[in-house]
């Protein structure tokens, strides 16, 4: 019943769960339909709170290297769409930021929690997980899974 609470990421070298979610435009990202890039993905507890801003600022500092290796960053939190919108023009995210409504897709993914429990997931073209940590790990660490 807490296994939640305990949980740790999902495994590298585990196909990542499939998840269709909203982004703060109300366009519908499926991982199905990335397939063939590699895909970031850093869950993160809340908008505009200092560690969180930190986290996906240093992912748009690196979008050089983030296209570079054929990939695409979300960030997932559970808040909505007009959160992630003005936290996403607000910091000049080039990226997508998904509501994870319920914390439905951070259950699959062993991310959720009171709070989300911050991870970064790299999944690769074939829809394999290459790199999974929770913390707030270096963008190049993270980059350095993809192939």
């Amino acid at each position: 019943m807490l296994d939640w609470l305990f949980s740790d990421p999902l495994p590298v070298g585990t196909p990542a769960p499939d998840f269709t979610l909203p982004d703060q435009d109300g366009s519908q990202i499926s991982l199905a339909s990335l397939r063939g890039k590699n895909v970031v993905l850093v869950f993160y507890p809340g908008d505009d709170t200092s560690v969180c801003t930190q986290q996906l600022c240093e992912f748009r500092d690196r979008w050089t290297d983030v296209q570079s290796k054929n990939t695409v960053v979300f960030g997932v939190s559970p808040q909505g769409a007009a959160s992630h919108e003005k936290f996403r023009k607000h910091h000049h995210f080039p990226f997508s930021l998904l509501v994870d409504k319920g914390q439905k897709m951070g259950e699959a993914y062993h991310t959720r929690g009171l709070i989300v429990k911050r991870t970064v997931y790299l999944i690769g073209p074939d829809g394999i997980i290459r790199y999974a940590r929770r913390g707030k790990p270096d963008p190049s660490e993270v980059l350095a899974a993809a192939s």
